[in-house]
């Protein structure tokens, strides 16, 4: 059985063939082989609040306070962020912050440092 790649609009795994291109039966949406190829050779790029591209294991620096939910605390702006990690997600970065603890960030609130 060949290994088809997964729909990039809805990420069905039924995708099938149809001469040069790929068909999602779920959501009817089609692209050619070539383009299928080039989407799962491109990396996601994370970049921060201005601009700068992050990897896994940077600092960052926090340009706005923060307020953590479901808690009274709050991480206040300028605190330095070491040896993130990136993920896919809507918080983007997940941490270790002195004196909170772990948690995950939004890349657009922070600044390479």
């Amino acid at each position: 059985m060949s290994q088809l790649p997964k729909c990039p609009q809805c990420n069905s795994e039924f995708t099938y063939e149809d001469g040069s291109q790929y068909i999602c039966p779920e959501c009817a949406h089609e692209w050619s082989k070539d383009a299928g190829a080039a989407n799962a050779e491109a990396a996601k790029v994370w970049k921060d609040a201005h601009g700068n591209v992050l990897q896994d294991g940077d600092s960052v620096t926090v340009i706005k306070d923060l307020k953590i939910k479901g808690s009274s605390s709050v991480v206040k702006v300028g605190t330095k962020v070491k040896n993130i990690r990136l993920i896919d997600g809507d918080h983007d970065i997940d941490c270790k912050i002195d004196g909170i603890g772990a948690m995950q960030l939004k890349s657009e609130f922070v600044k390479k440092a």
